[in-house]
């Protein structure tokens, strides 16, 4: 592998505190403060003059479908979606056909990994046997395996009881629980955010206090138990009140915004356009204008994109019918500057560290630094650049974003993986 030196970017680490133009050098897959001379003259150069030097981007909330469902996505495909928006590690979701609930199935996913990734891919074992909510699934099986976190997402743990007792097991094997916060007798049939538009457009209302309840069973469960629990793609600005009390009597709680739900509300589906229908749905101006609050003062701890593959065929029907979800990886990076650094005056520092230090923190992942030693995963991008984004383009292997024809600002680059340029020049690389 040749030693690599990345010349005149605006390096940003938030792990350093490090925000200074500057050059970044790479020997055997790792920072090193310098090159030797002889090293500089062979290393391969990237003049990054008038590009943002970050860690590459961490996803610690993406669904890649597989196994059982590769007509949406595959682990290959998703890897290089998430290339191609920055990111360099990403953690899987559980609900695959059959869904991760053991050792077998976490071996065939790590296997798939080793063989058709081009980033760093790790994933998660269910909370409960079959993801049904009934018996607990044999978490310390899955530590062993490999997981780095277990979760139902797609699904919420209904049992108060099941779930106390999966967190206490889950602390001794210092797991983090992440829950998808969904009371689901309150969400029967529902399809979209409760309220004045629901009603408009004769669609059923899914109410927000559906997660709020959720969330402050697993508050309470947390402080209970002295468990870790993670809350997922956070949509309720009663939610984000409840976390910040939390932390205030220092609660083990930590929660996700989503780039969808920073951006974009209810009113978005004046149309029927199922591109926005999501679980959590889309809310209210007042409940995404909390969320940035909750971002600003910490009370919300990351960005993860909640990436959720559908074939064209499926999101084409009833808005009642389509499946919930929308792709993120591509332009999750674009749209959170857009929102928190041009709208809403974020430092890009902050956000930087919102999408690489934190997650990868928070499940105790490598990378998320620049750090002399440390793995070279890298994300070059230029903050001013537009393009238009045609999902269809893209690399995901589906197409259902709803910003698929839009303009976008702030635009990927290069991607490097320990080392190793994955993607450049808008194309995948087999380097």
């Amino acid at each position: 592998m040749p030693s690599l030196w990345i010349k005149n970017a605006r390096v940003i680490d938030p792990a350093a505190k490090r925000d200074a133009v500057g050059d970044l050098f790479v020997a055997d897959g790792k920072f090193v403060a310098t090159l030797s001379a002889v090293a500089k003259k062979r290393a391969r150069k990237i003049d990054a003059r008038g590009l943002v030097a970050c860690p590459g981007l961490v996803d610690v909330h993406v669904h890649f479908r597989e196994p059982g469902q590769t007509h949406k996505e595959t682990i290959g495909t998703g890897s290089r979606a998430a290339a191609a928006g920055g990111f360099t590690t990403v953690v899987c979701m559980p609900n695959t056909s059959p869904v991760a609930d053991n050792a077998g199935t976490i071996q065939l996913i790590k296997d798939v990994v080793v063989r058709d990734a081009v980033i760093r891919v790790y994933p998660t074992g269910c909370i409960t046997v079959g993801m049904k909510g009934q018996a607990l699934a044999p978490i310390g099986s899955l530590k062993r395996a490999g997981v780095v976190a277990i979760t139902d997402d797609g699904d919420c743990v209904q049992s108060n009881d099941l779930m106390r007792r999966a967190v206490e097991y889950a602390k001794m094997f210092d797991l983090p629980v992440m829950d998808h916060c969904q009371d689901q007798s309150m969400t029967q049939g529902a399809v979209m955010n409760e309220g004045v538009v629901s009603t408009r457009l004769g669609l059923r209302g899914w109410p927000n206090a559906a997660e709020d309840l959720i969330v402050a069973r697993n508050v309470i469960l947390s402080e209970y138990t002295g468990a870790h629990i993670h809350l997922q793609h956070i949509s309720s600005k009663f939610s984000v009140d409840i976390i910040r009390r939390a932390k205030s009597r220092g609660a083990r709680i930590t929660a996700e915004a989503t780039p969808h739900h920073l951006a974009l509300t209810e009113d978005s589906l004046a149309t029927y356009d199922t591109h926005f229908k999501m679980n959590p749905p889309l809310r209210t101006e007042e409940d995404r204008r909390a969320l940035i609050a909750g971002l600003r003062d910490g009370t919300l701890d990351i960005i993860a994109t909640d990436h959720a593959p559908h074939t064209d065929y499926e999101k084409d029907k009833e808005f009642d019918y389509a499946p919930n979800g929308i792709l993120g990886l591509e332009t999750a990076l674009s749209v959170a500057l857009d929102v928190l650094v041009r709208q809403n005056r974020f430092k890009l520092p902050f956000v930087i560290d919102l999408l690489t230090r934190r997650p990868a923190r928070l499940l105790n992942l490598a990378g998320g630094t620049l750090g002399v030693g440390a793995d070279a995963d890298i994300c070059l991008f230029d903050p001013g650049e537009q393009w238009l984004y045609d999902a269809k383009a893209g690399f995901s292997k589906s197409s259902n974003s709803p910003w698929s024809g839009q303009t976008l600002t702030g635009r990927v680059k290069t991607t490097i993986v320990g080392g190793r340029l994955v993607f450049a020049g808008g194309r995948i690389l087999r380097d």
